[in-house]
């Protein structure tokens, strides 16, 4: 699907389907995929022709994507990749998608194109809300800029409680292969 504007959007937060997880690809930085390989190991990515991936579980989807409560979460919050962080956005330097106007988006006296996917439930369509404008928008430009790493707005709700049972429970453990 074309990605279209932000400012088509009132709200956007995840609501843990998982859809992102299991229709896409993700690709990696180098870094990206040094980190989790030496956490790891090289056994949970995959090389394409001139590009790495995250690895895939047979079904499809994520090898880091579990479903807890009836949800789907990411088990690599510590080190998730910025294409999973920036997911359903893209921050443009230029309009590549179109319609200039209504995806500008000033930040910080920066003119960014900020874009959507629209594909992903987690979006209410209508005029934009306050905490879209001041909050959500903001931070995925900031983590798409690399000043900003924790994720509030732009992951679940669910951390939060799954942090507290990661810690208890070992649900987050992954081998190196």
């Amino acid at each position: 699907m074309i990605p279209l504007p932000w400012s088509y959007v009132n709200l956007w937060r995840c609501i843990g389907c998982g859809l992102c997880c299991i229709n896409y690809d993700v690709v990696l930085k180098f870094d990206e995929w040094l980190r989790i390989v030496q956490r790891f190991g090289v056994g949970v990515t995959r090389a394409g022709l001139n590009k790495l991936y995250l690895g895939k579980k047979p079904d499809g989807s994520c090898i880091f994507l579990s479903r807890i409560d009836g949800k789907y979460v990411c088990t690599l919050q510590g080190m998730k990749p910025i294409a999973c962080k920036l997911w359903p956005f893209r921050i443009l330097n230029r309009p590549k998608y179109g319609k200039a106007r209504e995806a500008l988006f000033n930040y910080k006296r920066r003119r960014l194109y900020v874009y959507i996917d629209p594909s992903c439930p987690g979006i209410r369509w209508g005029k934009p809300s306050p905490i879209m404008v001041n909050h959500v928008i903001p931070e995925f430009i900031e983590i798409a800029l690399g000043i900003r790493k924790k994720q509030v707005y732009s992951t679940g709700r669910l951390l939060y409680s799954l942090d507290v049972r990661r810690k208890t429970s070992g649900l987050f453990a992954h081998r190196k292969m």
